[in-house]
């Protein structure tokens, strides 16, 4: 679940910042208290359970919500703050968005009633980009920055297409000169950072200020346009497949859900299960990896429940998809609902009533995938096992097992039929993604499959081996 405060709070000259923290997407939402019981809100994301505590704690009825940019990772909460709330939304006026909002262009301002929110053109992320300037009187006292400025690097600029990127990044480049033009201490507030697909920073640290970037962010020395776009385009990996289509709907508006019923799975009996399953569903078993392992649905699909659950349900499973949960009695299934719906997956069939010992006592087939320990894993120089790593590339280079193919969790899918039809242990860095790869492995016919239970780093400390580096 999204964090609330996770000691971020910030007073910046008396003004209280609060920032709300997604660790899953890596993402940071802004609550601001505007003094007189009214709270804005920047960026937040259709999950408002932690915006809503925030500001409940501080006794703020939410008046605004504003976003930055057209997201490709979330859906915005801002159209359901303005239905439970009556919030004013705001939003850049060249996003062409569907729904009621107040469309800023660059340098308009939005009186808060005390403080001001002026508008700043910064495409690049999107081409409809807009940081915002709070100030107080004629005070700059920080910019929410989005997807342009981020601790230590800028937000990715592909995700509108390759026709697209060289021209985002030389805008990016021009709105990062644009930024850094304001005082070093007017604190920066970036929606993206550690462990967000839309960026690729080096720490862990969410929030920033002016001084602090031009003092040591490394894109920032880039010493032209063309050093950057190329610094910037060679720190990007891949992204979620998610990413190709949320944005759409984020421009259209997502449906405004009933809160109370939006965070409940409907329990399905055995019959109903199976019904639709063969009728196309997906059955997305959120389990630990060990309880995966045990006993599944047969063509299940392993998305362990954890903070990075919303982005693996995005990138393995189709968009209108239904989906059926399986998951432990002590796993909360509002969490399940609220993560898949925040990245627009609506289709919530329900849930496997009873958990797979309802399965179970149904008799109903099971199928297992091995779960070995690195001492229990075979020869690897036999020449007669796979060893597959799907873990993302920029992990994938710093340290290897030797002879290890390499397939991305998010393109195995595509991918599967290619392997060699031989025994296959499948590993990332602690098992969930690698378990979740064997479940799509399995739901492609394979049955020669385990999973590794750790890493390579496991594997090098149990064998004294050193893994290899580089692609």
């Amino acid at each position: 679940m999204s964090s609330p405060d996770q000691g971020l709070e910030e007073a910046t000259m008396g003004i209280d910042v609060t920032p709300v923290v997604d660790d899953g997407l890596g993402n940071s939402a802004y609550l601001v208290d505007l003094g007189d019981g009214r709270g804005l809100v920047v960026d937040a994301s259709r999950d408002l359970r932690p915006v809503r505590a925030a500001a409940e704690r501080r006794g703020l009825h939410v008046a605004y919500a504003v976003d930055t940019h057209v997201h490709a990772d979330f859906l915005t909460g801002a159209v359901q703050l303005a239905a439970d709330d009556g919030a004013q939304v705001i939003a850049s006026a060249r996003g062409h968005r569907e729904f009621p909002h107040v469309g800023l262009d660059d340098g308009d301002e939005v009186d808060l009633g005390g403080l001001r929110l002026r508008a700043l053109f910064t495409p690049g992320h999107t081409d409809e980009h807009l940081a915002y300037l709070l100030l107080d009187g004629q005070t700059a006292v920080g910019v929410f920055s989005g997807g342009s400025l981020i601790v230590g690097s800028a937000a990715r600029t592909d995700l509108l297409g390759a026709d697209r990127t060289d021209e985002l990044t030389r805008a990016q480049y021009r709105s990062l000169q644009r930024l850094t033009a304001l005082a070093d201490d007017v604190v920066v507030w970036p929606t993206h950072g550690a462990g967000s697909f839309c960026s690729a920073p080096a720490g862990d640290r969410r929030t920033t200020t002016i001084g602090a970037e031009k003092a040591g962010n490394p894109l920032l020395a880039a010493p032209d346009e063309d050093a950057f776009l190329a610094a910037l385009l060679g720190s990007l990996g891949s992204y979620p497949a998610y990413f190709s289509w949320l944005g759409e709907l984020n421009r259209r508006g997502p449906d405004v859900l009933d809160a109370p019923s939006a965070g409940r799975l409907t329990p399905l009996s055995v019959p109903t299960v199976d019904r639709l399953r063969e009728s196309g569903a997906v059955v997305v078993d959120v389990r630990p990896v060990s309880d995966f392992s045990d006993g599944h649905v047969p063509g299940a699909l392993s998305i362990p429940l954890r903070p990075q659950f919303a982005t693996w349900l995005g990138w393995l499973v189709s968009p209108g998809t239904p989906l059926v949960v399986v998951r432990d009695p002590d796993q909360d299934p509002e969490e399940v609902a609220w993560q898949a719906r925040k990245v627009g997956y609506d289709q919530l069939a329900g849930e496997l009533a009873g958990g797979m010992n309802a399965w179970r006592e149904a008799g109903a087939a099971i199928r297992s995938i091995p779960l070995v320990t690195t001492e229990q894993l075979p020869d690897i120089d036999s020449g007669d096992l796979e060893i597959l790593d799907v873990r993302q590339d920029s992990e994938f280079r710093s340290g290897h097992v030797p002879g290890a193919r390499h397939v991305e969790l998010g393109t195995l899918a595509n991918r599967a039929a290619q392997l060699p039809a031989r025994p296959t242990v499948v590993m990332c860095g602690h098992g969930e993604r690698a378990m979740g790869a064997a479940s799509l492995l399995a739901r492609a016919g394979r049955s020669q499959v385990t999973v590794l239970a750790g890493g390579p780093r496991d594997w090098s400390t149990a064998t004294a081996r050193p893994l290899v580096a580089g692609g």
